[in-house]
């Protein structure tokens, strides 16, 4: 697999990323999007646990994808200040994902803002993520096809993108947005079609924000315990269809497998995406055949 540097802008016009980004669908790091925001100084972790440490949040962590009655549902709640401690410690593979701390504390959103680089902005207020130093968010695209705008505070995260045209060579599990190969390490015996994937890496500090076009696979890696925001805009009619089929799919046909047949399901997804990277890689062997 190879892996291109994403590429870093600071002072970056809005005309510049319209043009050079959001239309070609590019990512890019922007240094300073967010330099304004009272969130880059405010939220440290001292604060998130005096302000709302009682909170009770759920707490995932690798088997949240294991087929069963629990999949994809958080198993373990914690006291909000008691998960900080956790993640300021050292490495853990807990993460407290899709839970909006926004649905309890709503002042924080006084504290970023809607930036002007771009427009058609989704949601009332975004999304925060958390996990510690170790943990990876499994390679997936999000499921509502939106661009995202994603935010970092304090630490570092590793973060792997891939564009569409790579799915092929992905092993992505039928009726889902995921796939579960390690891209840290990746198997290539056991996901061969893998080394035909180009992928683009950067890491993010804190205050700096990457651009993840809308369909864009995402690969993520807390280097550090750390927590980060998403802000989303809508790519089009199009894509908000697309996002309209994939979450119909996921409750309807993914979940509801799941339900009637538990790890049959998940094997069979496994087999049939080995079929379809195994496809991918004879069609790309024929082509460099002919090229000869």
């Amino acid at each position: 697999m190879k892996l291109l540097p994403i590429e870093r802008r600071t002072g970056l016009t809005r005309d510049e990323f319209i043009e050079n980004y959001l239309k070609p669908q590019k990512p890019v790091v922007f240094t300073d999007l967010s330099k304004d925001w009272p969130a880059m100084k405010k939220w440290t972790f001292d604060y998130m646990k005096q302000q709302y440490g009682h909170l009770d949040v759920p707490v995932i962590g690798p088997d949240y994808h294991k087929p069963g009655p629990n999949y994809m549902k958080s198993q373990d709640t914690m006291k909000f200040g008691d998960y900080l401690d956790l993640i300021q410690k050292g490495p853990t593979d807990k993460r407290i994902f899709l839970w909006n701390i926004f649905d309890h504390a709503r002042e924080l959103v006084n504290d970023v803002a809607t930036p002007t680089i771009s427009d058609n902005w989704l949601d009332k207020y975004p999304f925060m993520f958390f996990g510690g130093a170790g943990a990876v968010t499994n390679l997936h695209y999000d499921i509502d096809c939106s661009n995202v705008f994603h935010t970092h505070f304090w630490t570092r995260k590793h973060i792997i993108l891939l564009d569409q045209e790579q799915s092929d060579f992905l092993y992505q599990h039928p009726y889902t947005v995921q796939s579960h190969v390690d891209l840290q390490n990746p198997d290539y015996e056991r996901f061969p079609a893998l080394r035909k994937a180009t992928g683009h890496e950067t890491i993010l500090y804190h205050g700096e924000t990457l651009f993840i076009p809308a369909m864009w696979w995402h690969y993520i890696v807390y280097m550090d315990g750390g927590f980060s925001i998403s802000l989303r805009s809508s790519n089009g009619l199009k894509a908000q269809a697309k996002g309209a089929w994939n979450i119909a799919r996921h409750f309807a046909i993914d979940k509801g497998m799941n339900k009637l047949m538990g790890p049959k399901w998940k094997s069979w997804k496994i087999e049939q995406a080995e079929k379809r990277a195994s496809k991918a890689m004879a069609k790309v062997g024929v082509e460099e055949m002919e090229h000869v």
